[in-house]
């Protein structure tokens, strides 16, 4: 296992193990509400290969631990609601798709997130009007489970939705893989170039994304887990290709992928369940007060 083989979701880190300079690619960090913010947009294709990810944009937020506290008006809210609804169209219908397994706790997020965001699809016409509710903006909301529950592609599932309501936008939720324990509860990010279900545990699936699902998808996602024998050279900084597989052995007996996740993450998953949820009916309802939208919850 090389340098560049070492397992992560986060564009960050990529950078972190090519170096600063790259060609092709736009850096930037700055402080919002307290929090630090890490923009990279990958121009060509050429710095996304180097990097591994897709051409497109992608902001890094750093946090408290989630297993602090969160209030509904917590300024991580805010900053993380602002980030999202810079790339999300100004109008239309907005699916968001819950990706994961709401059984296995780490693969959590995306289910628990999507169901505490609020639908509003089907509230329309006059029972809108009467109940003031006809400021809202429609959002519709799908869990997709995993194809080992379904027997479905995750993608597959949601091109059939998709093609039947047709809304402008996506916002996927997911749980991710990092290369560091200490950016474990502590990160999100959000990207307009999609996802690949399992891609950070090493089981990628059909990618969803504009090309695949025809309308834009942002992505958003925390780490919940990192891959055991990419936490193994990090630690102890191998270069050496002979002690790479004797440690690759080692760590991954047979083959077999381990993945490491913090003790809390039952806890970690809640609360990062609930900011994301906060954030994304924030950034979709902004003809609301956030009052009014906090008691509609």
């Amino acid at each position: 296992m090389t340098q560049t083989e070492r397992r992560t979701d986060l564009a960050v880190e990529e950078r972190e193990l090519l170096g600063e300079d790259i060609k092709g690619v736009r850096y930037s960090k700055e402080e919002i509400e307290g929090l630090p913010i890490e923009r990279l947009h990958i121009g060509t294709q050429r710095a996304g290969q180097l990097l591994k990810k897709p051409v497109g944009t992608y902001i890094t937020v750093e946090l408290p631990p989630l297993t602090d506290s969160i209030r509904d008006t917590d300024s991580r809210v805010k900053a993380l609601s602002e980030e999202i609804r810079r790339l999300l169209p100004v109008n239309g219908l907005v699916l968001i798709a819950g990706l994961g397994n709401v059984e296995i706790t780490p693969d959590a997020l995306g289910p628990k997130a999507a169901s505490k965001v609020l639908a509003t699809r089907h509230i329309q016409g006059e029972i809108a009007r009467s109940t003031g509710l006809d400021k809202l903006r429609a959002v519709a909301v799908v869990n997709t489970g995993v194809t080992g529950q379904t027997g479905i592609e995750t993608g597959e599932l949601l091109q059939g939705v998709i093609k039947n309501i047709r809304p402008s936008a996506v916002i996927a939720v997911d749980a991710l893989a990092s290369r560091r324990l200490e950016r474990l509860g502590c990160t999100v990010q959000i990207s307009n170039t999609g996802i690949a279900p399992g891609a950070g545990v090493g089981n990628r699936r059909i990618r969803i994304d504009q090309d695949t699902m025809g309308v834009p998808v942002i992505a958003v996602g925390v780490p919940t887990v990192v891959d055991a024998l990419t936490l193994a050279f990090d630690l102890l900084d191998i270069s050496d290709e002979k002690e790479g597989r004797e440690l690759s052995d080692a760590v991954s007996p047979q083959g077999r992928s381990m993945v490491v996740t913090p003790k809390e993450i039952d806890l970690l998953i809640d609360r990062a369940a609930h900011l994301i949820s906060l954030a994304i009916n924030m950034a979709l309802q902004t003809d609301i007060d956030t009052e009014d939208l906090l008691n509609l919850l």
